[in-house]
């Protein structure tokens, strides 16, 4: 069964224009591929749409036996798309709400499909893309990949992924890299639980893959599914509507309010925000 989801509008995609790649073998290993390489996979409504109905779809599905999120070209992801999120400064803070619950939405269906998922991490992962990494429940990235929570140097925060980034590191680590918004090592993302193995390059995260998948299929499937569901309810303030509704709200705010746009805009324009202080 191969399938292709895109982002673009148009019925007929070309291939560049194809923002998320889908597809289940004959094994019923369902992957979901990132592929906006031009943009570092840096994802946008419409490629949070397109996420979010191949997890409907997989719910549904009853060929699918696991799930693996991977992303085409040199890194995983960017994270959100800057040219988007400046733009939705002309939207209203209702549109900006509906816009931010669609992630957290996103966010919470890819934690909580009843499937074993695995993220296959290369290149940068910053920003929401550590909260798709945290929501899968295997992680193998290649050791030089880098992670980044980027977010306050934007003068925006990591408010949809907070949850499922606390939960995998802890809220302390949390608190010093939400803050310094520094650049973490493969080898310091194992030690904060942000990933599980690492392979010697991009090229190994294939047959590390297939051997994980191995693993899996000796266990029951039904079982898997319960001991994943057993481990959501012993983190159950993660399924918590109101604190979705709540971080939804947090970044709405904040990614239009002045520092916010300030700081997207001095990204885009690579130049400094207007609040940076010299401590040199």
């Amino acid at each position: 069964m191969n399938q292709i989801i895109s982002n673009s509008s148009s019925t007929s995609p070309t291939p560049e224009k194809q923002g998320v790649l889908f597809h289940i073998d004959e094994n019923g290993i369902a992957t979901i591929t990132l592929n906006r390489s031009e943009k570092k996979n840096a994802f946008d409504n419409h490629t949070i749409e397109a996420l979010l109905a191949i997890l409907q779809q997989l719910k549904e599905s009853s060929e699918a036996k696991a799930l693996v999120l991977r992303a085409n070209g040199s890194h995983f992801s960017a994270g959100a798309d800057l040219n988007w999120m400046q733009s939705l400064a002309n939207f209203s803070m209702d549109e900006n709400i509906k816009d931010a619950e669609n992630l957290a939405e996103l966010l919470h269906q890819l934690d909580t499909i009843p499937l074993p998922s695995i993220a296959l991490v290369q290149g940068a992962a910053f920003g929401g893309a550590l909260g798709l990494i945290c929501c899968c429940d295997i992680a193998i990235a290649s050791k030089d990949t880098l992670f980044c929570l980027s977010e306050v140097k934007l003068g925006l925060v990591p408010a949809t992924i907070g949850p499922y980034v606390c939960r995998a590191m802890g809220q302390r680590q949390a608190r010093r890299y939400m803050l310094t918004a520094e650049l973490i090592s493969a080898y310091q993302a194992k030690e904060l639980n942000i990933i599980h193995k690492l392979v010697s390059t991009p090229h190994a995260l294939a047959p590390c893959l297939q051997e994980l998948l191995k693993q899996l299929s000796r266990n029951s499937p039904n079982a898997i599914r319960e001991a994943k569901a057993l481990c959501q309810l012993c983190e159950s303030s993660l399924l918590d509507a109101s604190l979705r509704k709540q971080t939804s709200e947090l970044i709405a705010a904040l990614r239009v309010s002045p520092e916010g746009q300030e700081g997207i805009g001095a990204f885009l324009d690579k130049r400094k925000p207007n609040w940076k202080i010299s401590y040199d």
